[in-house]
């Protein structure tokens, strides 16, 4: 069976030197029957790896449940990489980053008292075992000296930029290879001699993550490394998008510079990414760094193969300066063709706050739980109490995470936001019962408020004095497409829409959403993920596995308000405006 090994300058496959050309693609942003073709275009373009994290909060959304129905079957994945003749690089984490809601972790594990994730804590390592046996029982006969595609296996994931405990390490090293993988090992940091060394260990081989400078790069990674082939695990050719900002793109030219300089040194490389696809649902994460800023549903990434799966000037860049130094198939995927333009109705249907207890079952608790108390993992939870003879009055609260919408007998008040350090609002009305219904707007997927709680945090007072005696309902807002929304009414608060669209046969569509404000949608019950009138994506993509010919239903939940409530598809996507 074929063999990767680490040489003194290069990868070596089966003992002759091999460059490897990678690029990432996660399984889980990607509709499942859509694999192939985006697999079969990295190979077209002059890719021979394909790279995937494996994100465990999807896998494993309650203790002791591994899922891999659908879109999470990492062995048909990797088992269509092996079709395409391409290698696989398996990044497990446990913990992954990627813009991802919690970096990977799941909520529950979070919720564990005194646990302390990302070190050597009992607890947090007894539940990181499971997952990796779990992933390694999928992974270890896929290894490439099995007859599999995988031949790299990296532990953990940019730990120097996160900490240091070398026996949290070495316990990851320890259930890896107990698991039954033998490929190499390997590591990434950023090219700092700090973040390789608190990030690595003695027989791991140290890769690194850059966008650019790429020879001042590896000289340092040599420095610390003085053997072994050098690799940039992570060549950020692309960014990601953030809710109210401009849509992040890299120069073709210099993002091909780079790679270029790379690949001439003989170094390795990891396209991050190479199709991003997108963040469907409620999966997306956010940043905080002294200001918390929640991503996008599309995650593009102004990667060679954009959010919908076709080449872009990136793509054909790379695989000219790809084809100086390894084969390229001489096919070349087609390019995009307009996808279907057309109109169609929704209607609204029913009151969101009519719908809660077909969402959700209520509890009482004296203060306003937050979602960890009351087991609710992501979405919306509704605060209700009650306030007779105490308004009008400043609603005051110690924090929002991350957007709560008010109302007093069902009526709105106005919005507190997170990201506008909005805390205290005036109810104007005299009124009986106070509702919040409280958005996660995404988990933070980096640095030290990983695993923060969501919710009303902290003391709420109403004129000065604190309003207890909290009636709280975690809503499953994905039930939303199964219930029988007829003969509803609709309120004064979020509204439930719903409509039918006819396709001739299925394809590839651009729902735009620039007319609407802040919600979610979901078109035959797939969730489709957030949109919002901050933009800059003007439009939630949707892949054409998703609808059927003939008849489609599309529910709407829309939390804010429509300019014009119209469905309308537009022919490819939208974005948002870029930085000049």
């Amino acid at each position: 069976m074929p063999e990767l090994t680490i040489g003194e300058q290069d990868f070596l496959l089966d003992g002759e030197p091999y460059q490897i050309i990678s690029g990432a693609l996660h399984y889980f942003r990607v509709h499942p029957d859509l694999w192939a073709d985006r697999i079969h275009k990295a190979r077209q373009m002059g890719l021979n790896t394909i790279e995937t994290y494996v994100p465990w909060n999807a896998h494993s959304p309650v203790r002791g449940e591994f899922r891999t129905d659908g879109g999470l079957d990492l062995a048909r994945f990797l088992k269509l990489v092996a079709d395409e003749g391409m290698h696989a690089i398996v990044r497990p984490g446990p913990y992954i980053c990627a813009e991802w809601s919690n970096g990977g972790l799941p909520p529950w594990l979070l919720r564990i008292p005194g646990m302390l994730p990302r070190r050597s804590e009992p607890q947090y390592l007894k539940a990181v075992t499971e997952y990796l046996q779990a992933v390694y029982e999928i992974v270890t006969p896929l290894q490439i000296d099995r007859g599999g595609p995988v031949f790299l296996v990296q532990i953990e994931n940019e730990y120097g930029a996160y900490g240091s405990d070398k026996e949290y390490l070495s316990e990851l090293v320890r259930v890896t290879r107990e698991s039954g993988i033998t490929v190499p090992l390997t590591t990434i940091d950023q090219p700092t001699p700090q973040m390789l060394a608190d990030g690595s260990l003695p027989g791991l081989h140290l890769t690194a993550s850059f966008g650019s400078r790429s020879a001042e790069r590896f000289q340092t990674l040599r420095e610390f490394q003085p053997t072994g082939p050098l690799m940039c695990m992570e060549f950020w050719n692309g960014w990601f998008d953030s809710w109210g900002t401009h849509h992040h793109t890299t120069s073709v030219e210099e993002s091909d510079s780079a790679l270029d300089e790379i690949l001439a040194a003989g170094g390795s490389v990891n396209l991050y990414m190479f199709h991003g696809g997108t963040n469907f649902g409620m999966t997306n994460g956010a940043n905080d760094k002294g200001a918390y800023v929640p991503l996008v549903t599309s995650y593009d990434y102004d990667a060679p193969l954009d959010e919908a799966g076709n080449p872009t000037a990136k793509y054909h860049a790379f695989r000219k300066t790809i084809a100086k130094y390894a084969p390229v198939p001489d096919e070349v995927p087609a390019e995009a063709t307009p996808a279907p333009a057309f109109t169609a109705e929704i209607t609204p249907a029913a009151g969101l706050l009519g719908l809660v207890g077909e969402l959700g079952d209520a509890e009482r608790h004296e203060h306003a739980a937050t979602f960890e108390e009351i087991g609710q993992d992501t979405g919306f939870v509704l605060y209700e109490t009650s306030i007779k003879g105490r308004a009008p009055g400043v609603l005051s609260l110690d924090e929002v995470r991350d957007r709560a919408y008010v109302y007093v007998d069902g009526v709105p008040v106005g919005v507190l936001a997170r990201d506008s350090h909005e805390r205290s609002i005036r109810l104007p009305l005299a009124g009986s019962v106070l509702t919040v219904l409280v958005e996660d707007q995404g988990r933070v997927n980096y640095g030290p408020r990983l695993g923060e709680e969501k919710g009303l945090i902290g003391a709420i007072r109403l004129a000065g004095e604190p309003l207890t005696g909290w009636t709280v309902t975690g809503l499953e807002v994905d039930a939303l497409p199964g219930l029988d929304l007829s003969a509803r009414s609709a309120d004064h608060g979020p509204l439930v829409l719903t409509g039918e669209f006819e396709l001739t046969e299925p394809a590839d569509l651009f729902l735009e959403t620039v007319a609407w404000g802040k919600g979610l949608v979901w078109i035959n019950g797939f969730a489709l993920g957030r949109y919002w009138r901050r933009g800059p994506s003007q439009t939630l993509y949707v892949p054409a596995p998703v609808v059927r010919a003939g008849a489609n239903r599309i529910v709407v939940l829309e939390l804010e308000a429509m300019a014009d409530p119209t469905v309308r598809f537009v022919d490819g996507l939208r974005l948002g405006q870029i930085e000049f």
